[in-house]
């Protein structure tokens, strides 16, 4: 894995940013339905790679007015980041500023995975990346950089991430004005996991390296070869492909290059006379298909497809579907890789750069450290064992005293305690009351099919159980917890009573530390905030 990011690290030059912060005060804003914050960071937002030669005036629902239309645009991003610095133009927050507000600004709204939704007043240059920290901070999360912005298409069953440094309104200027389009705000952690672990998204058989390599290369290397301008990695596989004008699906030999996306007419023949075309990503992207089964009849539900920026309709869609999620993921991966190139690899880098750089410590959970203040004066606890042991100890303390304070009477009776120890949960961000398998498989999905990603539910069979559905290998399974009843005490297990909690929140930290009887550790937790 070392190896992997000094690879990565070598062809990008760190100071190829330009970063800004601006501080307003208190009571300036513009954004609807939000107290004004004091202080906002402000970053520079990459340019798109046509934003040298095109100059966008934007106005929802109706097209684009351009001028340079003739200028053909590369699809292949420039590799020199530091290329791209020279052109950056500071982001400027005109919507918080009620003296600078100038016709440039437009009101947006953004949803939540509830449907619940804010407006917000925003600058024509903003980001995607901008609007993102925007509600971080409005909403008072935590910034572990999954955050994300999804351009949802109701009336096509369509959705896909807008990746950070995006223009948002060049994506608005693509809606028709009847069309029933959303922007989400939601978590996704597999947004860029696949530059920690390319295996897990490229496997072996579906990925070949060009013959511009003289042939394989270290798997290490696999996504500089993405970013290369000179080599690229070809996908090739089965899919199945919708007929145009037909409901009928068929199965073809594709193959994924630099230059476009190809089918074989001619079982896997890859000989250019085989070959037919079809779509580039210069002017198209890649959207995940919702409900492929149901709204397409496709073989699956594990359906994507290309979309012309320009088309709106259903007939401007090219569907493709996968035999499974591993399958799926490699090629929508490959396709962002391939359209994006070194701007998602500055995407990916960007947070971390500023955490070193910035001398002032982010909000994060990297930011709290552990403290003794048991001895006359207090003091950081280092040692990592040290600080496990302190939270395990101030967790069974903390709940001694609430059960002790809600009693009511001294120590709490058996029945009391375990009645307690059930509503501990309840407040648990990881927790998601009644939940059908079903919608925990779509969250969890959408949130990012990475290993340790959880949601604790109630069972929709047993009212009594709760069930564990964890993400591995790209696959959710479900386990169920049981509880024990032990001479009037209540108690949770997870693997036939051989291990005992006394309350779930007990257990999710075990198992966030242990894999137990679990195929891994407990990671992240599928969150959900009310905008």
């Amino acid at each position: 894995m070392s190896d992997m990011n000094n690879t990565l690290d070598g062809i990008h030059t760190s100071g190829s940013l330009e970063e800004k912060a601006e501080i307003y005060q208190s009571g300036k804003g513009n954004v609807s339905g939000f107290p004004s914050p004091t202080l906002i960071p402000l970053r520079a937002p990459l340019p798109t790679p046509n934003a040298q030669k095109i100059r966008t005036t934007h106005c929802k629902g109706n097209r684009s007015n351009t001028k340079g239309e003739d200028s053909i645009s590369s699809p292949v991003p420039n590799p020199f980041p530091e290329l791209i610095a020279s052109a950056l133009t500071p982001l400027f927050y005109e919507c918080l500023l009620p003296s600078t507000k100038s016709s440039a600004t437009q009101l947006i709204k953004v949803y939540n995975e509830d449907n619940t939704s804010r407006a917000v007043e925003v600058p024509s240059d903003i980001t995607a990346r901008d609007i993102c920290q925007l509600f971080v901070l409005k909403n008072h999360c935590i910034d572990d950089h999954s955050w994300t912005l999804f351009e949802h298409i109701s009336h096509l069953g369509i959705e896909r991430t807008i990746e950070d440094h995006e223009s948002v309104m060049e994506v608005l200027s693509g809606w028709g004005m009847d069309t029933d389009c959303r922007l989400y705000f939601r978590k996704n952690y597999a947004k860029y996991e696949f530059f920690r672990k390319p295996l897990d998204f490229f496997p072996d058989h579906m990925v070949s390296i060009s013959s511009e390599t003289n042939g394989m290369v270290d798997h290490s290397q696999l996504i500089q070869t993405f970013l290369n301008s000179s080599t690229c990695p070809e996908i090739h596989g089965h899919l199945h492909a919708k007929e145009q004008s037909r409901k009928s699906w068929k199965k073809f030999y594709f193959v994924l290059r630099r230059s476009g996306l190809y089918f074989s007419n001619k079982g896997t023949s890859k000989e250019p006379r085989h070959l037919q075309f079809i779509a580039d990503f210069s002017d198209s992207d890649v959207y995940t298909v919702l409900s492929a089964k149901k709204r397409h009849g496709a073989p699956t539900d594990y359906a994507f497809c290309v979309k012309s920026t320009k088309g709106s309709s259903g007939r401007d869609l090219k569907l493709l579907c996968a035999d499974d999620e591993q399958t799926r993921t490699c090629w929508i991966t490959a396709m962002r890789l391939l359209k994006y190139g070194m701007e998602l690899y500055q995407n990916f880098i960007q947070p971390h750069q500023k955490q070193k750089a910035s001398p002032m410590r982010s909000i994060s959970e990297n930011s709290l450290v552990a403290m003794d203040f048991s001895g006359q004066k207090s003091r950081v606890i280092e040692n990592p064992s040290e600080a496990m042991s302190v939270a395990v100890e101030e967790g069974l303390s903390w709940r001694r005293k609430s059960c002790h304070r809600l009693s009511g009477h001294g120590s709490p009776s058996t029945s009391h305690s375990s009645l307690l120890n059930m509503a501990l949960h309840l407040g648990q961000p990881w927790f998601h009351g009644k939940l059908s398998r079903e919608e925990a498989q779509r969250i969890i999905t959408q949130q990012g099919l990475i290993d340790g990603m959880f949601i604790l539910r109630d069972s929709q069979s047993n009212p009594k159980t709760f069930v564990l559905s964890l993400c591995h290998m790209q696959k959710i399974k479900h386990f169920q917890i049981i509880p024990v009843d032990d001479d009037g005490e209540l108690f949770y297990s997870l693997d036939d009573d051989q291990t005992r909690f006394t309350d779930l929140i007990q257990l999710v930290e075990f198992y966030q530390l242990n894999r137990g009887v679990l195929p891994c550790k407990l990671k992240h937790h599928c969150a959900r905030i009310a905008l």
